[in-house]
């Protein structure tokens, strides 16, 4: 095929290449562009480490409650209704902070993702797809996703009052979360504290009942006051029991629930520090004083709109650039199509040229070996002498040189001619059975007239050969194909011409755009800066 028509192979990934860096330039333009920094590199860190030193915490209890269970026993039944309430109230705290983890770990993982998304939408220069799934933000970025989550995965840059309200607003629900444990571990002092003084308002009057049980009273002897002393002792040991017990436990459990609140507040604390990093990455930052806070807010709103209808001005220019992708793909597989069936073509013609070719072979041996038992029948009668028998041969001859002389039959006469060869071998080989028979003079008459009968039909079959228009071309060789293949040939070469200045068009139309647009926004600064 011709030059043009291996071209447009090479046209579609050299335009993509194009319009890829014209994206990616488009998007450093925009970063670099007035208030508009680039998003950063996300560095958020999951709590492993606080997880960890919670869990080591967590097993060393466990661990010292197996050792000393029979103590501790003990003194969990010197009042089991206290005691029962300190250790669910011991409970909860620990499940409390744990669940603080697991929000916090939550937030860290959406936080990355919709970092990553702003990431790759800033760096394509359009808007990121949405997740496939639903992705609710947690409950403690909520308003940062309502803010950000409006502007879309690209968003802008935000002023620094509304930084510091997102700020703001994770900080409140981070010390939301902290004040239900922390009220849990001074629920666990108070419950402690509660069966302390409990005890001693049990133990301080059996301490009186027991100095008034002891005055001697008529008839009593040492051994029944030394019971009563006993009684007495027995119910203050058992006052104090519950006041040393639910305060071991109380303070115990508090220890230990303000230890797990520390290490989550660690890492709530490194949370907040690198979501403030993150986000100043994006922050606009105010330099005019209090009276021109409406201007800079007006001007910042406009800065922004502005930056929103130049990402709506590039995804519209990439979804433009996808579909010409797609026409352009859906050009080249029409294209292959036609070539290949051009190919399929080309082989069918050349599967019939070679089986042509092979029927004219045949033809030609059948009509070699007729000549050649002419030729032996001749030779053979030419010894008889014979004067009319001599002419009718040469004619003969003369008949077999001009047939060997045609050219091989084409289209629609082969049929025919090959029925009148096929009888002129039938009689031949019969004129050569004659001619190899004895000679006798009876039928030497019969076989002149035969001679000159098989002349005649031989001439009448050269008239016909001679009436069949020759072929101008070789064998095989079709001109209505050669037309079709030529058409199919400039009809390649229009569509390549017109694919590629419908390309150079878009490319001029979209530096005009880009170019009327920078402009617009020139024009805008200097009047503002007026």
């Amino acid at each position: 095929m011709s030059r043009t028509d291996a071209e447009p192979s090479e046209g579609p990934p050299a335009a993509a290449e194009g319009r890829r860096s014209r994206a990616a330039r488009l998007a450093a333009t925009r970063q670099a562009g007035p208030g508009g920094a680039g998003p950063s590199q996300p560095q958020f860190s999951q709590p492993v480490r606080q997880v960890l030193l919670m869990l080591i915490v967590l097993v060393l209890v466990v661990a010292g409650g197996w050792f000393a269970y029979g103590r501790i026993l003990s003194i969990f039944h010197s009042n089991e209704y206290l005691n029962g309430l300190i250790l669910a109230v011991f409970v909860m705290g620990v499940l409390g902070c744990f669940w603080q983890v697991a929000e916090l770990v939550k937030s860290v993982s959406w936080i990355e993702r919709f970092a990553a998304r702003r990431r790759n939408a800033a760096e394509r220069g359009v808007s990121a797809a949405e997740p496939a799934g639903p992705d609710d933000a947690p409950r403690l970025l909520a308003p940062l996703a309502a803010l950000l989550g409006q502007r879309g995965p690209v968003g802008g840059a935000i002023s620094t009052e509304s930084s510091r309200s997102m700020l703001e607003s994770v900080a409140t629900r981070i010390d939301e979360a902290r004040d239900i444990t922390r009220y849990l571990a001074n629920l666990l002092i108070f419950l402690g504290l509660l069966g302390t003084f409990y005890g001693l308002a049990t133990t301080v009057p059996a301490v009186v009942d027991t100095i008034r049980a002891l005055s001697p009273k008529e008839g009593e002897t040492g051994i029944e006051v030394f019971n009563k002393l006993m009684t007495g002792l027995e119910s203050q040991l058992g006052g104090m029991a519950t006041a040393f017990s639910s305060s071991l436990l109380g303070l115990a459990g508090s220890l230990v629930v303000g230890l797990l609140e520390l290490f989550v507040a660690h890492g709530q604390n490194r949370f907040y520090r690198e979501l403030e990093e993150w986000m100043s990455g994006f922050t606009r930052i105010g330099l005019g004083g209090d009276g021109q806070g409406l201007g800079e807010a007006a001007l910042a709103g406009f800065i922004e709109r502005v930056e929103t209808q130049l990402a709506g001005l590039q995804a519209f220019y990439a979804s433009r650039d996808d579909l010409r992708d797609q026409e352009a793909a859906a050009a080249d597989q029409r294209s292959l199509a036609l070539a290949q069936g051009v190919e399929r073509l080309a082989d069918m013609l050349g599967s019939d040229r070679d089986r042509l070719a092979q029927a004219l072979a045949g033809e030609r041996d059948a009509v070699s070996l007729a000549l050649a038992g002419v030729e032996r029948a001749i030779d053979g009668l030419a010894e008889r002498r014979d004067p009319d028998l001599a002419a009718a041969l040469d004619r003969i001859r003369e008949g077999q040189e001009r047939l060997a002389a045609m050219p091989p039959p084409l289209g629609a006469e082969f049929a025919g001619l090959q029925e009148a060869l096929e009888r002129l071998a039938d009689g031949q080989s019969r004129l050569v059975a004659l001619a190899e028979a004895p000679a006798d003079a009876a039928p030497q008459a019969g076989l002149v007239q035969a001679l000159e009968r098989l002349a005649d039909g031989q001439d009448r079959l050269l008239d016909l050969g001679a009436q069949r228009p020759v072929a101008a071309t070789a064998a095989g060789d079709d001109p209505e194909a050669r037309m079709r293949l030529r058409s199919i040939d400039v009809q390649l070469g229009r569509l390549v011409e017109e694919t590629a200045s419908g390309r150079d068009g878009l490319i001029a139309e979209l530096r005009g755009d880009l170019a009327a647009l920078t402009r617009a926004i020139r024009s805008l600064e200097r009047g503002d800066g007026a």
